[in-house]
């Protein structure tokens, strides 16, 4: 009694298991790279305020005592990159382009991230990630 009940399920079960740990593995995969692309865009961006921001810092004395808000442009570059260099350590950061005049500071950053699982489905290695940031001083009360 107990081989007519089974008769007609030859493995059935099994191939729906193994498909479906396929179907996680892949799930699984995809989330890992873009948790990774997800990651380095947020740090990037971290790095990039950051180094547009210290950069803002580098007020033109003259136009400060006149009561402007100039920036010095070779000061608000080399403050913006000594915080870049100081960041750097953590990640690495494949271009970046400083951008200083006497208005705003331009911070743009560019990193390739490579795949991990979707390097075995494609010729590409990874991708690359770009993020900018504008900061400018701005006059309190």
């Amino acid at each position: 009694m107990a081989k007519t009940r089974y008769r007609g399920e030859q493995g059935t079960a099994t191939l729906f298991v193994l498909g479906l740990c396929v179907a996680v593995l892949f799930i699984g995969g995809l989330s890992v790279d873009f948790w990774r692309l997800i990651a380095a865009r947020r740090s990037l961006a971290a790095m990039a305020d950051a180094a547009a921001t210290a950069g803002a810092n580098g007020l033109d004395e003259a136009s400060l005592r006149a009561g402007g808000k100039d920036l010095d442009p070779n000061l608000a570059h080399d403050l913006a990159a000594d915080s870049l260099v100081d960041a750097e350590a953590n990640v690495r950061i494949a271009t970046s382009t400083i951008d200083a005049t006497i208005q705003s500071v331009d911070v743009v950053l560019t990193q390739r991230v490579n795949f991990t699982f979707l390097s075995l489905l494609s010729d590409d290695d990874g991708l690359v990630v770009r993020v900018s940031a504008r900061a400018a001083p701005q006059r309190i009360g």
